[in-house]
């Protein structure tokens, strides 16, 4: 009965007193549960106090009638992040995720926006963003005056990725023909060896720095002016004949090319009919990849050696030392030019002849003077005959005599160094008085 009394004093004595028929008999000692759930059902619940009611009834009216948001409201409104102008935002990262995922393919491999229309990401607004090239585009006179240089200069390293890179900054997007034709120019000038390195040159600038549209407009243009090339090179027409079976062998131009019609001059048929006639032999297209010969230096020793030999002999019926001197860099072996003068000794031991020994005391002056034959191997040359002269002289009795005579007249040409005639070996005395004979001389025939 106090804890009731205390209840309805809490209440404010607005409640009810509960009769005898609602409320259950208890007896003592027992608590039941209907006591419980009708005390927690009699207590009295009260609201706590919101801070906002307090603010709102502190705040001003709004000024135009209509009551102010309250700052529930209000804070609502903050943590919204829809947009308030009815546009919709991008999503986070451009849909790619966010922190701790991947993100955009573009981001991985930023190859920049799609070039091409019927691409999947093509984006015809990203277009205004490509950078286009400023700088102005070469004229046809200045690219062949740098582009020579950078061909010359590709004859000396042999570095293929050296002279793309270089010729790929030159801009020429109007005029790429050039390239092949200015190419196929200067090789035409030069010995076998290079018109290799410049067929190699035109295989792997195709397809990354000329199209075959550009090389079949290049070989084009050689073909008008293999008039004019025969001026510099008599046989224009058969190595532009090369140079264009070469090509095809090499899948720079198509096979059809060599049957074009509308050639203008004789000396183009003369090239397109010698490129058929290499690409139509049996097995052509392997054997043009020696169309240009095999490199000195891999050819083998004999071949050079009779070659050398052949030279020698031509020089000895016709006396012409310029077409000697221009067979002798066409084997293109400066290192092996000792085997030369080797040959040359031998052939003047075995002549026994002062003509002989006249004509080439001159050829080896010339080569000499003109540093076709380097004193070194000069030296090399004449080395070796003496290391081989014990042998020698058993085939040339007289080999001492002449070998004596060619080195003074060569030493009096300026072809052979004081050292290499203080080296000449001499030949032993000769015994006819031998010991106990009393000084007398022994008859010839003994």
């Amino acid at each position: 009965m106090e804890f009731q009394s205390a209840m309805n004093d809490m209440n404010g004595g607005e409640q009810e007193q509960p009769t005898a028929e609602t409320t259950p008999v208890v007896r003592f000692g027992e608590v039941s549960e209907i006591t419980l759930q009708a005390e927690i059902a009699n207590r009295v619940k009260r609201k706590a106090k919101r801070r906002g009611r307090v603010l709102a009834e502190m705040m001003p009216s709004s000024p135009n009638g209509k009551a102010p948001d309250s700052p529930t409201k209000m804070k609502a409104k903050v943590k919204d992040r829809h947009s308030r102008t009815g546009r919709r935002g991008l999503p986070k990262k451009g849909g790619a995720g966010g922190k701790g995922t991947w993100g955009k393919l573009v981001e991985v491999y930023d190859d920049g926006p799609a070039r091409d229309s019927n691409d999947p990401n093509y984006d015809s607004e990203e277009e205004e963003y490509v950078v286009t090239p400023t700088l102005p585009e070469m004229s046809v006179d200045e690219f062949q005056q740098h582009g020579e240089e950078v061909i010359k200069e590709y004859f000396e390293h042999s570095d293929v990725d050296e002279v793309l890179m270089s010729l790929g900054e030159y801009n020429i997007y109007s005029f790429k023909h050039e390239i092949p034709r200015l190419a196929v120019t200067i090789a035409m000038e030069k010995k076998p060896a290079y018109r290799e390195l410049i067929s190699v040159l035109l295989s792997d600038m195709y397809g990354t720095l000329v199209t075959s549209k550009d090389m079949m407009k290049g070989f084009d243009v050689l073909l008008d002016e293999v008039e004019d090339l025969k001026l510099d090179t008599p046989d224009a027409e058969e190595v532009l004949g090369n140079f264009i079976a070469r090509a095809v062998a090499d899948d720079c131009l198509p096979p059809a090319y060599v049957t074009k019609n509308g050639v203008s001059s004789s000396a183009a048929r003369d090239a397109l009919k010698r490129a058929k006639m290499l690409l139509s032999m049996k097995h052509g297209l392997a054997r043009l990849d020696n169309v240009w010969g095999i490199g000195g230096g891999q050819r083998p020793v004999m071949y050079l050696v009779n070659k050398m030999k052949l030279l020698l002999q031509e020089y000895l019926s016709s006396g012409d030392i310029s077409e000697a001197c221009r067979c002798v860099q066409e084997l293109d072996v400066p290192h092996f030019h000792h085997e030369l003068v080797y040959e040359a000794v031998m052939t003047v031991l075995e002549a026994y002849s002062e003509q002989c020994l006249e004509m080439m005391c001159k050829l080896l002056q010339h080569m000499d003077k003109a540093t076709i034959i380097t004193s070194d191997q000069m030296t090399t040359g004449f080395r070796r005959i003496y290391d081989d002269m014990t042998e020698i002289v058993l085939d040339i009795p007289n080999g001492y005599l002449f070998l004596t005579k060619l080195v003074e007249k060569g030493h009096l040409y300026g072809f052979i160094q004081q050292h290499v005639v203080d080296e000449l070996p001499q030949r032993g005395r000769k015994r006819f008085v031998s010991e106990g004979d009393g000084g007398t001389i022994k008859d010839p025939e003994y």
